[in-house]
């Protein structure tokens, strides 16, 4: 069993962290073909920004490396899923790796409280280090240009579902203040969150118009 403590209260060893890392590391691999979104590029990016907000925020930054190793394996039960979904699978992988079950319970619990879906404004220190990383992934610029067709063909969903997901999802986060938890990260990256939303908010609109879906048919 591989623990370690952070003022105390048990958290996840350096050695349990590696294993993680090496056995997403091979399920990213093996199952690349799939993951053309959320693959180890997105798992690697993420876990490296969590990891900074977690040191910024003065939460438990092993365990926020831990949760954002494993926070999409559920792409890599089901396309289109839910966290829910990976749950079995993460707690399998961590229990591999000796994270005692009590701190793989939260890890779980973190990744579950980040979920853009349903995540508010008042969840743990933990959690918001890995929603901040996560969502500027979301965010970035080049995300809607290259990454967006990856996720339509990973996940076997239409641009129309796509566009009101991330509206739908995204926007009253946005406009209620919370998008970024990280002072940091929201004067930073607001901006690109903004044009983002905007963007996608207009591709919403757009796809009611007929002349549009006449364009989109014919280039398909």
């Amino acid at each position: 069993m591989s623990t370690a403590t952070t003022n105390g209260a048990a958290t996840v060893a350096t050695r349990s962290i590696t294993e993680v890392e090496r056995e997403v590391w091979r399920l990213c691999h093996d199952l690349a073909a799939r993951l053309q979104f959320h693959g180890w590029h997105h798992v690697s990016f993420v876990r490296d920004k969590a990891v900074h907000f977690a040191r910024r925020n003065g939460s438990d930054v092993a365990l926020v490396e831990a949760a954002a190793l494993v926070h999409d394996v559920n792409y890599m039960v089901r396309r289109n899923s839910l966290p829910v979904d990976g749950r079995n699978l993460r707690l399998d992988i961590l229990a591999r790796a000796g994270v005692p079950d009590d701190v793989a319970a939260r890890v779980d619990e973190v990744v579950e409280e980040a979920e853009m879906r349903t995540r508010h404004r008042d969840i743990s220190p933990e959690a918001q280090a890995l929603s901040d990383a996560d969502t500027l992934f979301k965010a970035l610029p080049v995300t809607p240009v290259v990454l967006a067709p990856k996720y339509l063909e990973e996940n076997g969903i239409t641009l129309r579902e796509l566009a009101h997901k991330i509206v739908g999802e995204q926007r009253n986060k946005h406009d209620a203040g919370y998008y970024f938890y990280d002072p940091e990260a929201a004067a930073t990256y607001s901006r690109w969150a903004t044009a983002n939303l905007e963007l996608w908010s207009c591709i919403v609109e757009s796809l009611d118009d007929p002349t549009v879906n006449d364009l989109l048919t014919a280039v398909s």
